[in-house]
């Protein structure tokens, strides 16, 4: 699969090839922050077969966190694009980012113990309280 995409201004594009690894909707806390309150969708994508390729973004990482993930976005446009996750070999696009959000293909909702009342999950959908496995 190959999936390009970029930020709201343009300043900033990707590419990512591959097998996507996931397609999910994640309800956990820290994605409602980042979405303004939604679940996040996204497809995450091997590593290896990911680069930007206009511009590059700024990047944020908690540092009161252990395992704290890695954010990037557009300086300009404040569009998150990319998350990075310490010892995952993935690339975690944001659906909305990708220059055709029909290729989404959701396979699962994570982290549903701290879902809102207001978000939705479609109909057998698979559903964890947490992550696969665990």
């Amino acid at each position: 699969m190959r999936l390009e995409g970029g930020c709201y201004c343009g300043e900033v594009r990707y590419v990512a090839e591959g097998d996507p690894m996931m397609q999910a909707q994640c309800h956990c806390r820290e994605c409602q922050y980042i979405s303004g309150g939604a679940p996040n969708t996204f497809i995450a994508m091997p590593a290896a077969g990911f680069s930007y390729i206009t511009g590059q973004p700024k990047q944020f990482t908690r540092k009161d966190l252990e395992r704290a993930v890695t954010r990037e976005f557009c300086a300009e446009c404040g569009t998150h694009l990319v998350t990075k996750v310490p010892g995952l070999p993935a690339a975690i696009l944001k659906v909305g980012t990708l220059d055709e959000p029909a290729q989404f293909h959701p396979q699962m909702a994570i982290y549903t113990c701290d879902m809102q009342e207001f978000h939705a999950i479609p109909v057998g959908m698979k559903t964890f309280e947490k992550l696969p496995g665990h």
